[in-house]
């Protein structure tokens, strides 16, 4: 059925466009002829379909048939006479089974070291938008373990009467939230989406009274969900496994405290003419650079000891350079590198950083500067088997996008295993794997966009152009080594809101193990920055072949109720 839209033209005119259902595409209608007859799907035919294209081997013919009940009953054709070829396509696209990804729940080894995995991890995980002058709040932390996320960041401070601990941006005009607020928002909402454990690193910024307060508040607000190390040295960490509905902490104790020094250089730099906020930003710039100096680790005996109890993983950052920090001694630690640090640690230890990974828990943070809360490309950091890379949650971009995707795999529960390559030992010359010079070619992988269709449901007439319907087209790319990294992207089809491109691309990939495939839908706009249609990221690991729905996300990663694509994918071996 058509319809028609007007779009307002030079004041006094309007444009006229008559909107029509989409013209099936022409590789669809060849396979479709190729499984049915006269022009009808039968229960056979869909039998046939679902093992040679959807590569659904264990598909029944009642599992046909119950595709046949459920698409009768949702689209209200008459199943005696079959699929035609539009309800065929209706069915491919509104099939709550037909997803891109298999349904394979929780399906790693689960029972490995903590340090063989990858942690689903949110830097600052208390504000609510910039790094400098927003709040601090719980309604972050609680989104963020509603996603999956399994570590969480503190950052912990006396509060302006020394008496009790907030949690805020140091040095920043951050408005502070109270520490047991944040204990009790994660305690209530920590197991909602994974019963897998979460981690709570702790940026201590406190002296002995406080420490012995927050023991009392951590032991209170968790109980028994409090997993403690009674290990004197850890060899070897736990598996998540053995850790199902467990609270860790993991902090390093201060040398030093940046209390009266910081708030009375604050007090000077606004006592002259700038402003609060500029001041403030240089006196945090200026402390960064210090931050990694001053928080060293500190003798544990000085440590009020039910604080110290409280560690579960013990993290620290040795004095001297990057090659002491790798050290790797029988008792296992966290490291935490800022991404410049890792940036140039990788050019000459990236080898031993794999190394260190392989019994170790590594740390990535964003660098200060990140302000405006961006975020750095995680993929350098799992390349190198940094478990714990940690981004801005408050951001809306392309590399939280693709963190999001990373962790979608091993059923959403926020922990996805290492490959083997990055936890191989025993090689005779001690070689391990390399992310500059990756293995020759593994897979290929061949993307086909048929179509898209829910703009028009989702969004008012005029959002994309005011004057005519939107030109949509859609980029295909692969997040991964620096070797698999490419990019695609299909034709813009001009004043469609229901477009069909039927393009075909194809990927090689040489470690298909870390690679993540980024779909974005956007509109082509005359001034040459495209407008935002959806997007979503999905781990190639997890990719299932065949002719899939692919959902799309808003930029804040919250699914669209209508806008889809209807996708193939077709994965073989090198």
């Amino acid at each position: 059925m058509a319809y028609k839209q007007h779009f307002k033209f030079c004041f006094c005119f309007k444009r006229m466009f008559r909107l029509r259902e989409a013209e099936p595409p022409e590789s669809m209608k060849i396979i479709f002829q190729q499984y049915s007859e006269n022009d009808v799907m039968t229960v056979d035919h869909l039998h046939r379909f679902l093992i040679e294209v959807q590569e659904e081997q264990n598909a029944s013919k009642d599992s046909a048939q119950a595709i046949f009940n459920s698409t009768h009953k949702l689209l209200k054709f008459l199943p005696r006479k079959g699929l035609t070829l539009d309800i065929f396509i209706r069915y491919l696209l509104t099939d709550d089974q037909n997803g891109p990804l298999r349904p394979l729940g929780v399906h790693h080894d689960m029972s490995a070291p903590l340090a063989h995995y990858f942690l689903y991890t949110s830097h600052n995980s208390y504000l609510t938008g910039n790094q400098l002058s927003s709040d601090s709040s719980t309604g972050p932390i609680v989104d963020a373990l509603k996603r999956g996320v399994r570590v969480i960041e503190l950052d912990l401070w006396p509060n302006s009467k020394k008496n009790d601990v907030e949690v805020r941006h140091g040095g920043t005009l951050t408005r502070p939230v109270d520490l047991i607020k944040c204990l009790h928002a994660i305690k209530e909402n920590a197991f909602s989406a994974s019963e897998y454990p979460v981690v709570i690193t702790f940026e201590d910024h406190l002296k002995q009274t406080l420490q012995a307060k927050v023991a009392k508040m951590v032991t209170k607000t968790f109980g028994e969900m409090l997993y403690r190390n009674d290990a004197e040295n850890l060899e070897v960490f736990p598996s998540p496994g053995s850790l199902k509905r467990k609270i860790l902490i993991s902090t390093k104790p201060p040398k030093e405290y940046l209390d009266e020094e910081s708030s009375m250089e604050i007090e000077d730099s606004q006592k002259q003419g700038s402003s609060d906020e500029e001041q403030t930003q240089n006196t945090y710039k200026k402390k960064l650079g210090a931050t990694d100096k001053v928080l060293l680790d500190e003798d544990e005996d000085q440590i009020f000891p039910e604080y110290r109890s409280l560690i579960a993983i013990h993290a620290g950052k040795p004095k001297g350079g990057i090659d002491d920090c790798l050290i790797d001694t029988n008792t296992v630690r966290r490291l935490s590198l800022s991404e410049q640090e890792l940036e140039n640690a990788v050019k000459t230890h990236g080898a031993a950083i794999i190394r260190f990974t392989q019994r170790n828990l590594l740390r990535v943070y964003p660098k200060g500067m990140r302000l405006d809360s961006s975020n750095y490309d995680p993929m350098l950091g799992w390349t190198h088997g940094a478990q714990m890379v940690a981004l801005n949650m408050q951001g809306h971009a392309k590399f939280l996008w693709i963190m999001k995707g990373m962790f979608r795999a091993n059923g959403g529960c926020g922990y996805v295993k290492k490959p083997d390559f990055l936890l191989r030992v025993g090689d005779p010359n001690n070689r391990v794997f390399n992310p500059s010079a990756p293995p020759p070619v593994q897979k290929f992988l061949r993307v086909t966009v048929y179509l898209g269709e829910g703009w028009s449901r989702e969004f008012r007439h005029t959002h994309f152009d005011r004057f005519s319907p939107p030109d949509f087209f859609v980029k295909v790319a692969i997040a991964g080594v620096p070797a698999d990294e490419d990019r695609k992207q299909t034709r813009a089809i001009e004043d469609e809101w229901l477009p069909v491109w039927d393009q075909s691309f194809e990927f090689s990939l040489r470690v298909p193990e870390l690679a993540v495939l980024r779909i974005e839908a956007l509109e082509y706009d005359t001034t040459g920055v495209p407008d935002f249609g959806g997007q979503t990221c999905l781990p190639i690991s997890e990719l299932r072949n065949g002719i899939r729905v692919v959902p799309l996300n808003d930029k804040k990663g919250n699914q669209y109720k209508h806008v889809r694509l209807l996708m193939r994918f077709e994965m073989r071996s090198a």
